[in-house]
């Protein structure tokens, strides 16, 4: 049996499966990664939580990065791997969709919001600091475009940010609540596109196995938790799960 047979033995038998996805499913969608060579990281600096707040000089960088698109993480289109993990869902099998991205392309692809748990926020969006209300970035666009003006909270006036977690921000509570509990009730944690180097989001994979699931990995290069896994797939992510999850599925 193949790598891919197998990991479709392991779907088919499963009734409640955990997806977890990192840059690797959206790299097929042309959106680059952080840490590879010609990645986000290698081309600009990240910028820190604590600059952001700091600084206005930094909040005018961070808005004309967000608004040029320089980082390339919005304005793209599902893959083939996106629309599998969609079928999935929408076949029953998949209770939640687990996602270090900020891209909003699960959600393109026909997710519902509400099976998506964002580790690491949105870039579609903005939220305030200080009372979290969501504005989008259009309007927030035409604003700076128009005035020069940095992006404040037209409720509170405090500042806003991307909806992303930055360099040393902290995790968001609720979602990483919500994906400990659904890592410990599924009997398939199925790993697509992470290298599993950043913690405390690499950690999910192992507490599920170690609660008894299943472990699958579907990456094009190594990870450190593939001793750990019940089954290692080294191939492109859209192709592979097309082939196990057609679309007349």
């Amino acid at each position: 049996m193949n790598p891919r047979q197998e990991l479709a033995r392991l779907i088919e038998g499963a009734r409640n499966i955990v997806v977890f996805t990192g840059a690797g499913i959206s790299t097929e969608s042309g959106i680059p990664d952080f840490r590879s060579p010609g990645g986000v990281w290698s081309k600009m600096k990240p910028i820190y939580f604590q600059e952001f707040v700091a600084s206005e000089a930094t909040r005018r960088e961070a808005w004309t990065r967000a608004f040029t698109g320089r980082a390339g993480w919005t304005g793209r289109e599902p893959n083939a791997g996106h629309h599998a993990v969609a079928r999935l869902v929408a076949k029953g099998q998949v209770s939640a969709v687990i996602t270090q991205n900020v891209d909003n392309l699960h959600q393109a692809s026909g997710v519902p919001s509400d099976r998506i748990i964002e580790l690491h926020g949105n870039a579609s969006y903005a939220a305030c600091l200080a009372c979290g209300l969501r504005h989008e970035l259009p309007q927030l666009k035409h604003d700076f475009e128009t005035t020069g003006d940095i992006p404040t909270c037209r409720e509170c006036g405090e500042l806003v940010k991307t909806a992303t977690i930055s360099f040393g921000q902290a995790m968001p509570e609720t979602p990483m609540k919500r994906a400990t509990a659904a890592t410990l009730s599924c009997d398939l944690f199925l790993v697509l596109g992470s290298s599993l180097v950043v913690y405390p989001a690499a950690e999910f994979p192992l507490l599920a196995k170690r609660r008894g699931a299943a472990l699958a990995i579907v990456n094009r290069e190594p990870t450190d938790h593939d001793e750990a896994a019940d089954l290692v797939v080294h191939d492109e992510i859209g192709p592979t799960l097309s082939e196990i999850v057609p679309i007349d599925s």
